[in-house]
């Protein structure tokens, strides 16, 4: 079910990956509805879901044009992104996990520090976290971290073109938000960090991937 319409370039292409989040999604999805910055489209992409993700999805892309949805086989969340990043159009690239969701000027804040900078690359921060905020370490596996020592990829806003360039996500099912940051710095990217706290990531949901995560 991939949507088209017109040729009209959004300024936010928001890739949303999901697996089994039908009892969450919804959520998600009104909080982008919910938004003051309406200029965007959302690309949800299907990691192999089975449950009645499909079904949900589609109520609301028979209705939102700038809503679509991408099926495939589970490829965990790097190349689910990648998926999204490929079928976007927007000029800007952005994210919201599908048991998370934005405050109504998430987008509106970003997009004018965007129009006012013009040479930023990547822009990422402001986060209000919902439940236990650290999540295992990258690096050890035996250790937790708090949130504020990690770049948090729902936050991330890059130029679609730039993202190109570097190639996307690495094929990895954890840290891949990491791996990417750390690309951008390899390839100088001029990055800001924001302090607005708009992106609710929620940390209250048992089986989300940094609660549970599967190396």
């Amino acid at each position: 079910m991939l949507t088209s319409y017109s040729k009209r370039i959004p300024f936010f292409s928001i890739i949303m990956c999901t697996f089994n989040r039908n009892h969450l999604i919804s959520r998600a999805i009104d909080s982008l509805l919910g938004q003051t910055e309406k200029d965007w489209e959302c690309i949800i992409v299907d990691d192999g879901s089975m449950d009645e993700t499909f079904h949900t999805v589609k109520k609301y892309a028979d209705i939102y044009n700038n809503i679509k949805y991408v099926y495939h086989s589970n490829k965990g969340t790097g190349l689910s992104k990648n998926a999204g990043i490929l079928a976007a159009s927007g000029m800007f690239i952005t994210f919201l996990d599908s048991d998370d969701e934005y405050h109504p000027a998430h987008l509106s804040i970003r997009k004018t520090i965007l129009e006012e900078y013009t040479n930023l690359d990547l822009l990422h921060g402001g986060v209000d976290i919902i439940g236990n905020p650290y999540v295992t370490d990258k690096d050890n596996y035996n250790k937790q971290i708090h949130l504020s020592e990690c770049v948090i990829g729902g936050t991330f806003v890059m130029p679609r073109y730039k993202l190109h360039q570097i190639g996307g996500f690495s094929n990895l099912r954890y840290a891949d938000d990491a791996d990417l940051y750390q690309k951008a710095v390899d390839a100088s990217w001029n990055i800001a960090k924001i302090d607005y706290p708009t992106y609710i990531y929620h940390r209250d949901t048992p089986d989300s991937l940094c609660s549970n995560q599967h190396i």
